[in-house]
C-alpha cells in the first residue's frame, strides 16, 4: 500500500509498504478514506525530527471503513465507518476509566516516560505506523474506534480524531463564564475550533492570528478578530481595551512551540535540528526552549484570576517563564493532550445535527490525494495558498 512517510527535516515521501494486518487479537484494520495533516503534525517535519525515524509512516487524523477486526473486537465490524482517536488507549485501566485517556496506563510508553501512545508521532509516543495511508491498523481496537454513521462527508466526522475533541477540551479547560470573554490565541484548525465551540456555549469571543486567510475564515462563523501583526499597542491592550480594562475571563493557546515572533527560542529549535539525531534528543529533553511568544501573550491578555487553557504543543524542558506574573495574577493553568473518547458523548449531538453548528464542513481548504501529501506538507508549513486544513483521501 501506498503510505505516508518521513525520510528526513522536510523530507516527507509517498512510499510502498507492507499492507498491515491483525497483530493481536485487540486489533483492527482500517481502510482509510481521509487523513487530516495537523499542525502537530509540522513539529515532526522540523523541531521533533530528531525523534523520528527514517520510513516512519506519519498521521493521526484517520477514518475510514474497517476490513478486519481481532478476535476481542465486538463492537465495530468489517463494512462499518469509523473515525480513529490519535491516542491509543485501553478503555479499562485506571486512567481510561478518570476520563485520561490520554495518559492510559496500558499504553503509556515507561522508556521515554512518556503518556498513552499515540499514531505516528515519533518514538517518544510509541512510534506506532500513522494513518496518513491507503491502510491502518488500530492497536486496541477493542475500544479506540468510534462508529459514525453512512452519509454525510468525511468532512464532517474526521475531526472527531483530534482536532474538535482537542478543542472540546481546550474549551472546557478554559472554563469561560456564559457572557464572558473567551480569547483564542492562533486560528489555525484547533483555534477555529475552540473559537466556534466558545461561541456555541455561550462566551464572547475573541481570536488572534496573523494569517489573512485564518481571520476571515473566523469571521464568517461569528467571532471577533484581532490582527496581532498589525496591533501596533499589543494584543493584551487591545484585549483590556475591550474588556473594562480587565482582560479576558479565560484564554487559549492554540499555537505551541513554534511561534511567530520569538527569533532566541526560533534559533535554538534551528539549532537542535542541525545536531546528530543522540545529542540533539538529549537537548530536547533536558534543555529544550520553545518558542513562546503566544504563550506570553496569553498570560498577558487574560484578566488577573482567569484561566489559561494550553492546547498547542510544547516540548521544551528549559523554558523561561514568568513565575512571578503567574503568582501575581492568580492565574490558573490547564492542559494536556486531548482525551478524545470522553468528550465523544458531548460532542456526537453537534456533529449530527443536520445545520451542522460547528462548521465542520467549513474547514478543510485542501484536499489532495495520497501522492499529493509531500507537496500538501510543504504548503501547510509555508501558509501558502490560503491553506488553514489539509485532508489527504488516498
Amino acid at each position: 500500500m501506498k503510505a505516508v512517510a518521513w525520510h528526513g527535516q522536510r523530507d516527507v515521501r509517498v512510499d510502498e509498504v507492507p499492507d498491515p494486518r491483525i497483530e493481536e487479537p485487540t486489533d483492527v484494520i482500517v481502510q482509510i478514506t481521509s487523513s487530516g495533516i495537523c499542525g502537530s503534525d509540522l513539529h515532526l517535519y522540523e523541531v521533533l525530527s530528531p525523534f523520528m525515524e527514517e520510513g516512519d509512516i506519519l498521521g493521526h487524523e484517520p477514518m475510514g471503513i474497517v476490513t478486519d477486526v481481532g478476535s476481542e473486537v465486538e463492537h465495530v465490524k468489517p463494512g462499518e465507518r469509523v473515525v480513529i482517536p490519535f491516542n491509543i488507549s485501553c478503555g479499562h485501566c485506571w486512567m481510561c476509566e478518570q476520563g485520561l485517556q490520554s495518559q492510559c496506563e496500558t499504553t503509556q510508553v515507561h522508556e521515554h516516560d512518556k503518556g498513552a501512545a499515540l499514531l505516528g508521532y515519533t518514538k517518544l509516543y510509541g512510534q506506532v505506523p500513522g494513518g496518513q495511508a491507503e491502510a491502518l491498523r488500530v492497536p486496541q481496537g477493542h475500544y479506540g474506534p468510534i462508529k459514525v454513521p453512512d452519509g454525510p462527508p468525511d468532512e464532517r466526522f474526521v475531526y472527531l480524531s483530534d482536532v474538535i475533541p482537542t478543542a472540546w477540551q481546550a474549551v472546557a479547560y478554559a472554563d469561560a463564564p456564559e457572557g464572558g470573554t473567551l480569547l483564542v490565541m492562533g486560528l489555525g484548525p484547533i483555534g477555529q475550533m475552540s473559537a466556534r465551540i466558545g461561541r456555541d456555549r455561550g462566551a464572547r469571543v475573541i481570536g488572534v492570528d496573523n494569517v489573512p486567510e485564518r481571520l476571515e475564515l473566523a469571521k464568517r462563523h461569528g467571532i471577533d478578530v484581532i490582527d496581532g501583526g498589525e496591533s501596533n499597542d499589543g494584543v493584551g491592550n487591545a484585549v483590556r481595551d475591550g474588556t473594562g480594562g480587565r482582560g479576558a475571563d479565560a484564554v487559549i493557546d492554540a499555537v505551541g512551540m513554534e511561534a511567530h515572533g520569538a527569533p532566541l527560542g526560533k534559533v535554538a529549535q534551528q539549532a537542535a535540528g542541525l545536531l546528530p539525531d543522540a545529542v540533539a534528543e538529549k537537548m530536547i529533553e533536558l534543555a529544550g526552549v520553545d518558542r513562546l511568544n503566544a504563550l506570553q501573550t496569553c498570560f498577558d491578555a487574560v484578566r488577573r484570576g482567569g484561566t489559561v487553557s494550553i492546547s498547542g504543543v510544547y516540548g521544551g524542558a528549559q523554558d523561561p517563564i514568568d513565575m512571578m506574573q503567574l503568582f501575581d495574577k492568580q492565574l490558573q493553568i490547564r492542559m494536556g493532550q486531548a482525551n478524545v473518547r470522553r468528550w465523544i458523548p458531548d460532542i456526537m449531538p453537534l456533529i449530527e445535527d443536520e445545520d451542522d453548528p460547528l462548521g465542520t464542513e467549513d474547514l478543510a481548504t485542501h484536499k489532495v490525494g495520497i501522492d499529493d501529501a509531500p507537496a500538501a506538507y510543504e504548503k501547510f508549513q509555508k501558509k501558502e495558498d490560503g491553506a488553514i486544513k489539509v485532508l489527504i483521501q488516498p
